[in-house]
């Protein structure tokens, strides 16, 4: 893996530590990595397989 280094707003650090102190993910890196996962699956995985799924149907007609 490789390492970066981001500057996030305190509030925002704040939410991830509740999230692992409330024994929802093992630490902050994992939940970030998990959140970033996320949000590339939603904008950029699914769109693309959307896209082909609607690219497929057109030249199916």
């Amino acid at each position: 893996m490789r390492l970066i280094a981001v500057h996030l707003p305190e509030r925002i650090v704040d939410d991830i530590e509740q999230l692992v102190q409330n024994g929802h993910y093992p630490n902050r890196s994992e939940t970030i990595r998990i959140a970033i996962r996320d949000l590339l699956k939603r904008e950029l995985w699914e769109r693309k397989n959307n896209e082909t799924v609607r690219i497929d149907e057109g030249l199916r007609r």
